[in-house]
């Protein structure tokens, strides 16, 4: 960590080769460049486990030539810019979640009314016997049943997709210390990612 900054938790990967960090099938240039499926899914795992409340680091450990190759290449702003393009793509999930959810919506309120409205109608027309209250019990359940994706979508599915969102906008204001192994932010006893 830099002289006098503020503590904040470190997301520490130590590799041999800057290039085991991106996706060697991308043919993208440098800063635009995917991360390494398994680079990824370390560093946001890791940030799952932090507090949720704090800035964080991400250390990056290499050897002394390659970390003088990520600083020409500037390997922050590569990191930076996949994590933001990450929470672009959830935020573009969560949008389309809610296009779909209105969609639901918009079939299951209709639905709803009609079956509600028809309950009334066979209660009035048979009476208050068992058949009718049968059917119109039926009704209001398959009414109901109608808007359960609806009431799904807009009550629980789209909160992990939220979560995942916030946790690369995290990410993608991270700061990002690259140095030689051993050395880079005083720490000394980073986890190998190979």
């Amino acid at each position: 960590m830099p002289p006098n900054s503020s503590p904040r938790p470190i997301i520490e990967v130590r590799v041999k080769e800057l290039s085991q960090l991106f996706n060697s099938l991308d043919p993208s240039p440098f800063p635009e460049r995917d991360l390494d499926d398994d680079a990824a899914e370390y560093i946001v795992g890791w940030a799952r486990e932090l507090p949720i409340h704090e800035k964080l680091a991400i250390a990056i450990h290499l050897p002394e030539p390659e970390t003088r190759k990520a600083e020409e290449r500037d390997l922050r702003t590569a990191l930076l810019n996949y994590f933001q393009q990450r929470a672009e793509a959830q935020q573009h999930e969560l949008n389309e979640l809610f296009r779909i959810g209105r969609r639901y919506a918009a079939i299951g309120l209709p639905i709803l009314i009609a079956c509600f409205m028809s309950s009334q109608i066979v209660r009035s027309r048979l009476g208050a016997g068992p058949l009718a209250s049968t059917i119109a019990e039926s009704l209001l359940l398959v009414g109901w049943v109608a808007n359960w994706k609806p009431i799904e979508t807009f009550l629980y599915d789209w909160w992990p997709l939220k979560r995942r969102r916030d946790l690369y906008r995290r990410l993608a204001t991270a700061e990002v210390i690259i140095g030689p192994t051993r050395i880079a932010a005083g720490i000394s006893d980073a986890p190998d990612r190979r």
